[in-house]
């Protein structure tokens, strides 16, 4: 039961900060969309700080997720980049309203409480991408280089288009651009000779 109320309280979160942004949101409206009681949401959650904080770890768990899945089975080099990049866009995308709470509307400022978590799941993202990148870069199939750069040449340029998608500024879908994206983080992140074997 508690776990009921603690999801529909999420999702009403979700879609009342998505709506209104989180300054505006209130426990009132998030309560009358989840149909939940005053003590329903002060059981659950201390504040809507808090619930903001469990929403972010819970949406960024999501992207994770569906990152990773994308090294499942483990592909070589070009078909990884590909998969993680096309990942990437594709969660924006079908997830919008939370691609638009991880991305345009959180704010490390009422971040602080979850700090320690998301460093937890970022760390098990870097972790799971190393694990198929690692073998790679020792292969001569990968550039060397620091995991977080490769992580800014891989998904930085997508994410570009992705805000831009994300605030409205841009109406189109990022996932037009995918192959050039693609193509240029191949030429980023692999060897020339490795690439023009294709």
């Amino acid at each position: 039961m508690a776990t009921s109320v603690r999801d529909d309280l999420l999702a009403a979160g979700l879609m009342v900060f998505d709506r209104v942004g989180f300054e505006a949101a209130t426990v009132a409206a998030i309560r009358t969309r989840a149909r939940a009681s005053n003590g329903s949401f002060f059981h659950v959650f201390g504040s809507k700080k808090e619930l903001a904080g469990a929403l972010f770890l819970e949406v960024l768990r999501h992207y994770h997720a569906a990152v990773l899945a994308a090294l499942d089975p483990v592909p070589d080099a070009e078909q990884g980049i590909d998969r993680l990049i096309r990942a990437h866009l594709d969660w924006v995308v079908t997830r919008r309203r939370e691609a638009r709470y991880l991305f345009e509307i959180s704010r490390s400022e009422w971040g602080e409480d979850v700090r320690d978590a998301q460093r937890a799941q970022n760390a098990r993202l870097a972790e799971g991408i190393e694990r198929w990148r690692a073998p790679l870069v020792a292969s001569g199939e990968l550039l060397p280089m620091t995991p977080a750069m490769f992580v800014s040449q891989l998904i930085g340029p997508a994410q570009i288009f992705c805000r831009a998608f994300l605030s409205g500024r841009d109406r189109t879908d990022p996932r037009i651009e995918a192959d050039t994206l693609i193509a240029c983080a191949n030429r980023a992140l692999r060897p020339c000779d490795r690439i023009n074997k294709q």
